[in-house]
């Protein structure tokens, strides 16, 4: 019995030495009292304009009109006239990056603000400045100027942060000061709504107020700055968002050489590349982007087609599109890098030099017209397709030169009507080749049948915005 004491023991101390070997930590309080100095309160301040709707109206004559006039009145400035605007303040967190001052934060937690103030751990305000802002990942890059070198943290590596890691949030949640929580990384390379998104999804508790914060890795490095929160009800639930601290970093040194970013552009509309669409170009492999359209711009100048799929843009494989967006967007401006794409059975490589994604944007597709009125019809693929008429020219908005099939019905049972065309989209190539008649689609039928192919690709626009759909052979 005694030996077999001995041996849970024994075996008890090897687990918690084991433990402690996997990086567990035992407490965090030393990491809290080394990285604490460097972590901030931000509080915003926002003119609102008041209010020139009446309020505390009472009837004329009342005992209590001389008191509610006299109460507007002092709201109004004195003169009965003017309404005096009021000031709002927000909260927020935030961190130094560098001794000199540079603070870094979301850029929802400043946004619109006419004053900024940085509060410190180790107590003293001092006001900020604006540097740059990035709404597209949310980041935004504040200065203070401080009499003495302040204490800061540096940014780590969130590429090798690993589910199951250990990690630490610090910052102001609801407004009650500086707190600490921790949590392990949940899940990495979330997506939330924006093209650069890259966000480590943590279970350490955060809340409103804790946006623009850091989250630390067990060496004090910060991996992701706290963004978002996933809420039914507003507080914490145990899934959190934060950026991560690569495409940061990308973003803070434009900021601070430049004032705004400065992302590549490859100047393409994509896709993303599905079986059915592989299937109906010869691709071997689900993977790449599927160029929709390519708009005057560096692309263009290089040669890239409508059709190509980007299987590697600058010697990095092309998974999917928004693995292209990122890898483009966090290339620099001018660099002239090589595109191998997918193109008529073969591949090639093209050069191509970037412009820059910031002058290129701004341009907004136009409504969807309403559905044209029906010329003659042809049913084809679950389609009642017919040629361009001036009439449906005139109606779609279309261009003097614009060639292809105008869709005049979908079958609701139709797997064409499954994969999202409807009547006034216009198809412009079929197989990857331009129509300008039915008798062209039904050749690229015929053809994509002679090839041993079970379905056909097809470039369908709406209101100018080009996708490929691939439709299967049998339900023509």
């Amino acid at each position: 019995m005694g030996l077999a004491m001995g041996l849970s023991v024994a075996l008890l101390l090897l687990q918690t030495l084991s433990a402690s070997a996997r990086g567990a930590p035992e407490s965090f309080a030393d990491l809290a009292e080394k990285i604490s100095p460097a972590v901030v309160n931000i509080t915003t301040t926002t003119t609102v304009a008041r209010s020139t709707t009446p309020q505390g109206v009472v009837p004329e004559g009342s005992p209590f009109e001389d008191f509610f006039r006299e109460f507007q009145d002092r709201n109004r400035g004195g003169d009965g006239a003017t309404p005096r605007p009021r000031r709002s303040s927000a909260l927020g967190s935030g961190f130094v990056i560098s001794e000199d001052g540079f603070v870094v934060t979301n850029n929802h937690v400043i946004d619109g603000a006419d004053e900024i103030m940085i509060e410190f751990f180790e107590g003293g305000e001092l006001p900020a400045k604006v540097i740059g802002t990035d709404p597209n990942t949310d980041i935004a890059l504040l200065k203070v100027e401080a009499e003495v070198p302040l204490s800061f943290v540096s940014f780590g590596d969130s590429d090798v942060s690993r589910v199951g890691d250990w990690v630490m949030a610090m910052g102001n949640p609801l407004g009650q000061g500086f707190s600490v929580s921790a949590g392990i990384v949940s899940a990495r390379n979330r997506a939330l709504s924006g093209s650069y998104d890259d966000y480590l999804q943590t279970d350490a508790a955060i809340n409103r107020g804790n946006s623009g914060g850091p989250l630390f890795n067990m060496d004090g490095d910060v991996v992701g700055v706290n963004t978002a929160i996933l809420s039914p009800n507003g507080g914490s639930i145990g899934i959190g968002f934060s950026m991560a601290s690569n495409v940061v970093v990308k973003v803070v040194d434009q900021l601070k050489e430049f004032g705004e970013t400065r992302r590549g552009w490859l100047g393409v509309r994509i896709q993303d590349v599905t079986e059915d669409v592989a299937e109906a170009i010869g691709l071997e492999k689900v993977a790449g982007a599927l160029v929709t359209d390519v708009p005057e711009g560096p692309s263009a100048e290089a040669g890239i087609k409508a059709g190509d799929v980007i299987l590697s843009f600058d010697g990095k494989d092309v998974s999917d599109t928004r693995s292209l967006v990122r890898t483009v967007g966090n290339t620099q401006v001018g660099k002239a890098v090589r595109v191998l794409v997918f193109r008529e059975g073969k591949t090639q490589t093209l050069k191509v030099t970037l412009g820059r994604r910031e002058e290129a944007e701004g341009a907004v597709p136009a409504a969807q017209p309403a559905e044209p009125e029906a010329p003659a019809k042809t049913e084809i693929m679950g389609l009642t397709v017919s040629e361009i008429t001036n009439e449906l020219r005139e109606q779609l908005d279309l261009a003097d030169t614009a060639s292809g099939l105008v869709v005049q019905d979908v079958d609701q049972d139709s797997k064409a009507y499954e994969k999202g065309l409807r009547a006034g989209d216009v198809i412009t190539e079929a197989g990857q080749q331009k129509l300008a008649s039915v008798d062209d689609l039904n050749a690229q039928i015929d053809a994509a049948r002679e090839a041993g192919r079970k379905s056909l690709l097809l470039l369908v626009r709406r209101a100018g915005d080009p996708r490929f759909v691939a439709l299967a052979l049998e339900d023509s």
